[in-house]
């Protein structure tokens, strides 16, 4: 099997993986990016995808390992959040994905850690929200020089 032969079957493998996960989700493509890297680059492979014979088998792998991850994240959040909170934070997730994950993985601690009473309503997620804006706001700073 030539080279070109191989090429065209990732393609096509890649083209049905593709169909079968939306792409959504901005962290989820950059999952996808680095598995696809970490496939792709000879050095980066392990030994036996010499070919790339296992690799798209790997790569399936890896994305269904990333929906059971998101599937566990989101049962865990359907939990411990109230419907309006839940909402506010899929807007959010839209507008801004890394600070929504950020927001997710917090809530996750804080309900494993037992610090969450119930569920969580929105009131108190804003709460969260204006605390965590508060300590990660970026600061701008401009300096000037006089040039002559």
């Amino acid at each position: 099997m030539g080279d070109s032969e191989l090429e065209q079957i990732r393609a096509k493998r890649m083209a049905e993986l593709q169909g079968q996960y939306p792409q959504g989700n901005l962290d989820r493509q950059q999952q996808e990016q680095q598995v696809k890297a970490r496939l792709y680059t000879p050095s980066l492979r392990p030994p036996y995808c010499e070919h790339g014979l296992f690799a798209m088998q790997d790569f399936a792998y890896e994305l269904n390992l990333f929906d059971r991850e998101a599937e566990a994240k989101n049962s865990i959040l359907s939990q411990i959040l109230a419907q309006d909170a839940r909402t506010r934070l899929n807007s959010i997730a839209l507008v801004k994905p890394e600070k929504a994950s950020m927001i997710e993985n917090m809530l996750i601690n804080m309900a494993k850690t037992g610090q969450l009473g119930g569920k969580v309503s929105e009131a108190q997620l804003i709460k969260l929200l204006e605390e965590v804006n508060s300590k990660t706001q970026k600061r701008t700073t401009v300096k000037l020089g006089i040039c002559y």
